[in-house]
Parts: C-alpha cells; sequence; structure tokens
C-alpha cells in the first residue's frame, strides 16, 4: 500500500544567472509503515524534498499525495491542519522548551491531537520514564533527542518525517536514537523518512534513496538491519 505518491515534482530558487535547480523531476513511491532513508551530499535537494513533503515549501510543479491526499493541492490553512494531524517532525535542533520538563514538553503537542498515544507508555517506550520531570538542561544529547522523539510521536502521526536527527550527536547517542526509530517503527507502523549524510545509517532502510543535483539517482527496496549492525 502506497503511503506516499511522488510524481513529477520540480523547485528552483532564484532567477537569471543565479538560478539553482533543487529539485528536478523526482518521482517517488513510498510504502505504508517503510523506514526509506535519503541520502545525498550537501546541496542535493533532500532537505527541499523533505521539507515538501511536511507541506513546509511549495512545489513548482508535479504532485505529491500523501494517504490519499494531495497536499500539493492545499491552502495554507489545509497545509497547517496537515502537518497537525497527519505528521511528526524531529530536527537536529531538538527545539525543547527550556522552561517545561520532559513530560510537560510533550504533553504541549498532546493538547493539540486528535487521537494521541499515552505519553507515560511511549516515554517507557524511548527510555525517558525515569526522566519525565527533568529539564532540557539536566539532559544528554541523545535524551534530548528522544524527547524531541516522543514530543513529534505522541500525537500518533503516521509519518514521521527526521532531519539529520543524528547530525550533532556522538556514536552511542546516535545509536541509542536510531534504536528508538526502530522500535517507533515496529511498534507502531509508522511510516519514516530520514534524510542524512551518513551512508551508515542506510543499513536501516527498508528503501534507500540517493539524490544528486536534484534527481533520484538510486531508489532500492532492501533488507534493513537493526540499529545495533550498523557499525556505529
Amino acid at each position: 500500500m502506497e503511503h506516499i505518491t511522488i510524481r513529477n515534482i520540480s523547485r528552483g530558487y532564484g532567477q537569471g544567472e543565479s538560478a539553482v535547480k533543487a529539485l528536478d523531476d523526482v518521482s517517488l513511491d513510498i510504502s505504508k509503515g517503510e523506514v526509506c532513508v535519503i541520502l545525498g551530499p550537501s546541496g542535493s535537494g533532500k532537505s527541499t524534498l523533505l521539507n515538501m513533503i511536511g507541506g513546509l515549501d511549495r512545489v513548482d510543479s508535479g504532485s505529491i499525495t500523501v494517504d490519499g491526499l494531495e497536499i500539493t493541492a492545499l491552502n495554507k490553512k489545509q497545509l497547517t491542519d496537515y502537518r497537525r494531524e497527519k505528521l511528526g517532525m524531529v530536527f537536529q535542533a531538538y527545539n525543547l522548551i527550556p522552561e517545561l520538563n520532559v513530560i510537560e514538553n510533550v504533553r504541549v503537542v498532546k493538547d493539540i491531537a486528535k487521537e494521541p498515544l499515552d505519553e507515560t507508555e511511549l516515554l517507557h517506550v524511548l527510555g525517558l520514564e525515569k526522566h519525565m520531570t527533568h529539564f532540557p538542561s539536566e539532559l544528554s544529547g541523545g535524551q534530548q533527542q528522544r524527547c524531541s522523539i516522543a514530543r513529534a510521536i505522541v500525537k500518533n502521526p503516521a509519518l514521521l518525517l527526521c532531519d539529520e536527527l543524528t547530525g550533532a550527536l556522538d556514536s552511542a547517542s546516535t545509536r541509542e536514537v536510531l534504536k528508538v526509530l526502530q522500535a517507533i517503527n515496529e511498534r507502531y507502523n509508522t511510516t519514516i523518512i530520514m534524510i542524512t549524510h551518513d551512508e551508515r545509517i542506510s543499513g536501516m532502510a527498508d528503501r534507500l534513496v540517493r539524490i544528486r543535483d536534484g534527481r533520484v539517482v538510486e531508489n532500492t527496496v532492501k533488507t534493513k538491519l537493526k540499529a545495533e549492525e550498523l557499525g556505529i
């Protein structure tokens, strides 16, 4: 079952000699429950593609359909509803509210969700049950990233988008966070799209996509490895 259908999308920035083609006629299908890792060097277009799927940027041409909804045809308010109801997003920056503890940071998002998960159960799954009353400044980098993942997941989104979420982490914290993502995928059948420049992370993908100069140059369905088998 296709969860995301991308057809012939293009996006350019600038004009004249300074014009840049960030995405050039990209087509891609991602199935429900897949872990999709998108690899590419800086400037390849992978972040632009993630922003398009997340409804944070507009395509110049083409279409993106998520769970039967053509998001490229939505207006600004409809895109806000789409992000609130369908998406969880995790970035390299944790973006936690420093004045709130772990469980309060998660509840901020839960309160606006229609069918949220139980935050206590979720924090247990993510190994944060002993840190619920700790503030971000009292957490390690890996723990802060797990808290940001919990905040994205508590609203029970069908789709989780991850933008270089391990880029600021050491190897031990990276393994920890990747194990969390696998647990979420297996427990909730969440479709996960991760963009990264780290080749090692590609091992945990059901689908590996490589982007170069705004075009898809590889789209491979493969057998995924466990996080502890990635050599990180």
